[in-house]
């Protein structure tokens, strides 16, 4: 991989803060508060290092996006998009009716994407980082904002939050994940 000097990385924290298009709940935890964090330390974890530039799609607590699912999800892909970013990050959370349910994972468009390897490295880092178990990375071409996102794309289930011992790290441990992205980050770059 030809090394660049400055990569943009696209953080996309993944729903509004009200509907339309509100994440799950549980364990009582809200996806849009988890990731927003996350992605916030992910964010200045990057700005720190030199070597990246960033964009949040909710750079406030407070940000909405559109005004149904439809143009929330357009809103992050298009902003990535017209911002001609190197890669896009969506982060989420995992819910599951079997709260045994536990672990972070991946999906990307197509297996043959740049963006499967780089979700592979995000995983372990994050099961280093969290302890989580590692539930792969699996192709979702159906997902809007891996469909129409220009450049490598992943969408990270950080973890379940419906599951009570995932819920309490992503609650009081948001770092080890926003760490985890990042060193997976790194690795696949070639930069650790």
């Amino acid at each position: 991989m030809e090394r660049q000097t400055r990569y943009k990385i696209y953080i996309d924290q993944g729903h509004n803060p009200t509907n339309p298009n509100a994440g799950a709940e549980g364990n009582g935890l809200r996806e849009q508060d988890v990731v927003f964090r996350v992605g916030i330390l992910l964010r200045d974890l990057l700005d720190a290092n030199g070597h990246f530039e960033t964009r949040l799609s909710r750079p406030t607590a407070e940000t909405q996006l559109g005004t149904s699912q439809n143009t929330s999800l357009a809103a992050r892909a298009n902003g990535a998009n017209e911002w001609g970013a190197d890669y896009f990050l969506s982060l989420h959370c995992n819910a599951s009716t079997i709260p045994e349910a536990t672990g972070s994972e991946a999906f990307v468009y197509a297996v043959t994407s740049p963006a499967y390897r780089l979700a592979e490295e995000i995983l372990r880092r994050l099961n280093l980082s969290t302890g989580l178990k590692n539930r792969g990375v699996t192709a979702r071409p159906s997902l809007y904002v891996l469909r129409k996102t220009a450049m490598p794309a992943a969408l990270i289930e950080l973890g379940f939050i419906t599951n009570p011992s995932d819920a309490a790290k992503l609650e009081n441990d948001p770092e080890a994940f926003a760490r985890g992205i990042y060193n997976g980050i790194l690795v696949y770059l070639g930069l650790a």
